[in-house]
């Protein structure tokens, strides 16, 4: 079995990381999003992956190289420009030839991986396998309805009116059959071919579509309060461990990490939360669902809740929460006072927060 990863689009929804980053390498928990979903493909015993990226994809291509970090094989498949996900199927017709394969959005979380969904699959053999979601309001999404069976009889794209509550996730499982549906269909209303599109004409076709639904826990994080989202999701599941250097006078919580060659003075971590290598905690507080990366240095300051990005930085500010900080950031006291600082601040700035 193969995979599928798209790994292109705009990422319009995260900028301004997005204009200097790709959104599927934008960290949570201390590893890019993208990161995640190759390691999920790889416990489910999948390694031979197509990577769907930009024309000019060098970003993804440098941090992924050819795979063999996670334990894959990676191809690279370039799209010219984004023209809906059945589009990267037809162009990764050769890649796929006929095997059954798994399509993975790369910007997407499973905290417990997609094994379960694999293992059905391959049990079942269907033509096809979505994975669904139970959500309160689905009509932000592409919605399944099924029978009594658990067979899908029908599918909506992003509805006005749901007809369930069950959302289609970023995890397409696909027999050889979607390549004939996805020459069936025609562009939609934003000019792409619609996958839900090739997954109805399945349907429509009598062919047997089934669903997995999801228990765990899910997440597209194509915007900064869902990858905040995803980074608590993903903190819970470390191993704690302290390989970095902590003095008598700081105070360290359950669910810590620190990595190797990360310093820690006079501070309070609360966990979960993770400090990356080579970062320098000085006099501050670091409260729970915190993931700081590589190089950065937190001092006289308290920060929850939030990422900062490798070599950012944050001083003199106790109130910063619900925030995310880009690489090279760096977030200082200013002159007047207020309470509360709710930060999203792109590569490479300078941000004064008054005292």
């Amino acid at each position: 079995m193969k995979a599928l990863v798209l790994a292109g689009g705009t990422g319009s929804r995260l900028r301004p990381f997005s204009h200097t980053t790709p959104k599927q390498l934008v960290p949570v928990a201390n590893k890019p999003v993208l990161f995640h979903g190759l390691e999920s493909l790889r416990a489910a015993g999948i390694t031979d992956i197509g990577l769907i990226v930009n024309a000019s994809g060098t970003a993804i291509r440098t941090a992924v190289g050819d795979g063999s970090a996670f334990g894959v094989e990676v191809t690279y498949i370039p799209q010219d420009e984004p023209r809906g996900l059945a589009h990267c199927v037809m162009i990764a017709r050769d890649f796929l030839a006929d095997d059954d394969f798994v399509m993975y959005l790369g910007d997407n979380v499973f905290a417990e991986g997609i094994a379960g969904p694999v293992a059905q699959f391959q049990t079942e053999r269907p033509a096809a396998q979505l994975v669904l979601v139970k959500i309160a309001d689905p009509s932000e999404y592409g919605v399944a309805e099924l029978d009594s069976s658990g067979r899908i009889v029908g599918l909506q794209e992003k509805p006005a009116r749901p007809r369930s509550d069950l959302a289609v996730t970023g995890a397409y499982l696909f027999s050889p059959q979607i390549h004939d549906a996805v020459r069936r269909i025609r562009p939609s209303r934003r000019n792409e071919l619609e996958i839900t599109d090739a997954v109805q004409w399945l349907v429509e076709q009598g062919r047997d579509v089934r669903a997995h639904i999801c228990t765990g826990y899910w997440k597209d994080s194509g915007n900064v309060t869902d990858l905040l989202d995803c980074n608590r999701a993903l903190l819970e599941k470390l191993t704690p461990g302290v390989r970095g250097t902590v003095d008598p006078l700081t105070q360290i919580g359950a669910s810590v990490v620190i990595e190797a060659g990360a310093t820690v003075t006079a501070s309070r971590i609360d966990g979960p939360a993770i400090i990356g290598s080579g970062t320098a905690v000085k006099n501050s507080y670091i409260g729970p669902y915190t993931a700081i990366g590589s190089g950065c240095l937190v001092e006289d300051a308290g920060v929850e809740d939030s990422i900062m990005l490798d070599r950012s930085s944050i001083r003199g500010v106790r109130s910063v929460k619900g925030s995310l900080i880009g690489r090279e950031a760096d977030v200082r006291q200013g002159r007047q006072e207020v309470r509360v600082h709710h930060l999203v601040v792109g590569d490479d700035s300078l941000v004064e927060v008054p005292a």
